[in-house]
This record gives structure tokens, C-alpha cells and sequence, in this order.
């Protein structure tokens, strides 16, 4: 896929990983960029004028619903949006687990819903899911996110068949730990925010259809895809040794 002149909306566009990719779609010469956040006066000032802010919380179908009619001209949807409860599927509130689907699956499965006419009117168009390697495995001390996202990884794969006639390209993003203020309580060495997000449109212009954007997830990943089973012993290891 080419950048250049694209028309992208970013969900969660005021920090973080989302952030970053808005920064590296303006390098990348891309015409426009909606940068969406729940609040738009906490969007940071991005000094150029392709940036659109865009006020929109995932989990109102009604904003969902006007960020298609104003973000009409969207041909690249990266759903970056998401939460994290740092709890145990066991013994963390229920609320925070259902809170962590209720955003992670549902709030982007309505944002695909809403976009997918909009997308399927251009030519070469492309939905970003960013899922986590943790959709791989489930880390206990983020039990619920973890099972978030491998929902949210199985709707990709679902939909990506369902869009392969259409013209709409499916795509996965799969970090390990990231230096982001989500992360922050994850004992883990971490990759830029900055570096995660080059690394991102470099699989997108690649075609790969899962992207793993940092060295921790590659290599988690390269442990999965050897036996599945190893994946889990390693962070079963790592949940011992905190």
C-alpha cells in the first residue's frame, strides 16, 4: 500500500502509540488525517495543517456514527483506540473485564461497521487493527485486555474474508511492550512509541496482513508460531518471576 496523499483516521490520537502513527503518516506524505480522541482538547498540537481533530469515543455508536459522515473521504481506518485493566481474570472487578471487551471488541467492531461503506467506496482501501502479542497469550496480570484482543484478532481475521471481494484490505498490528502510559505498570524493556509506529506503515506498505512491530513481539510471535504451547510456558515464567 502507498501512503502518500491516503486519508487516514487514527482512534486514540492524543498519546501513545496513536500519537506516533500520526506523526509517521505526515512524514509518509499522506493528504489528511482525522485525529480522533474522546477529547479533542487533549490532542496535542501536531503543527500541521493535514491534522483534522475529531471528537469520538468508541463506545458511542452515535459519535461513531457522525465521524463516518464527516470523515467521508476516509480510505485508511487505523483502529488504535483501547483500554487496559491491569487485573486478574480470577480475582479482578468484573467491570473492568467487561469494560476491556466492551471497548477493545465492541467498540471497534462498531467503528469497522460504520466505515466499512464509507471504505469500500475508494479504490485500495485498508482497515489497522492494533491487537497486542498478548492476543497470542494471556498474561494474568491483564487478563481481561489479554482475551480482549484475541477477540479482537479473530473479528480481523473474520473480517478480512469477509472484505477480500471488496476491496478492503485487513490488517493486524501485534506489539509486545510498548513506552506508552498504558504500558506503564508492565515490567518489561519497551520500544518507542516513535519506532512501533515507523515500523507499523513500513508492514502496511509491505502488505504484510499481521505486523509485529517491535523486536519483543517478533520474538514472542516466533515462539508461538514454533508451538503455541511455548508462548504460554514463556509467560508463565515471566508471571512467576514477578
Amino acid at each position: 500500500m502507498n501512503l502518500k496523499n491516503r486519508t487516514a483516521l487514527v482512534t486514540g490520537a492524543n498519546r501513545g502509540i496513536g500519537f506516533a502513527i500520526v506523526n509517521a503518516l505526515l512524514e509518509r506524505g499522506v493528504k489528511k488525517v482525522y485525529a480522533a480522541s474522546r477529547d479533542v482538547s487533549k490532542l496535542p498540537d501536531f503543527s500541521d495543517e493535514r491534522v483534522v481533530p475529531l471528537e469520538l469515543d468508541i463506545n458511542d455508536r452515535v459519535q461513531i456514527g457522525h465521524a463516518a459522515e464527516v470523515a467521508s473521504d476516509v480510505d485508511l481506518l487505523i483502529n488504535n483506540a483501547g483500554v487496559a485493566a491491569f487485573t486478574s481474570l480470577l480475582t479482578g472487578p468484573r467491570e473492568l473485564l467487561e469494560r476491556d471487551m466492551t471497548t477493545n471488541y465492541y467498540g471497534t467492531l462498531d467503528m469497522v461497521r460504520a466505515f466499512v461503506p464509507v471504505l469500500e467506496d475508494k479504490q485500495d482501501a485498508a482497515i489497522v487493527n492494533v491487537v497486542t502479542i498478548a492476543a497470542f497469550a494471556n498474561f494474568p496480570m491483564a487478563g481481561g485486555y489479554s482475551a480482549s484482543k484475541s477477540a479482537l484478532f479473530s473479528l480481523s481475521q473474520g473480517i478480512r474474508i469477509e472484505l477480500a471481494s471488496r476491496g478492503i484490505s485487513v490488517h493486524t498490528v501485534n506489539p509486545g511492550p510498548i513506552d506508552t502510559e498504558m504500558a506503564k505498570d508492565f515490567p518489561a524493556d519497551k520500544a518507542s512509541p516513535a519506532d512501533t509506529a515507523v515500523n507499523i506503515l513500513i508492514g502496511l506498505e509491505n502488505d504484510e496482513a499481521d505486523i509485529f512491530p517491535d523486536a519483543a513481539g517478533r520474538q514472542m510471535f516466533d515462539v508461538w508460531n514454533n508451538d503455541y504451547r511455548d508462548l504460554e510456558k514463556m509467560v508463565l515464567d515471566m508471571h512467576e518471576a514477578a
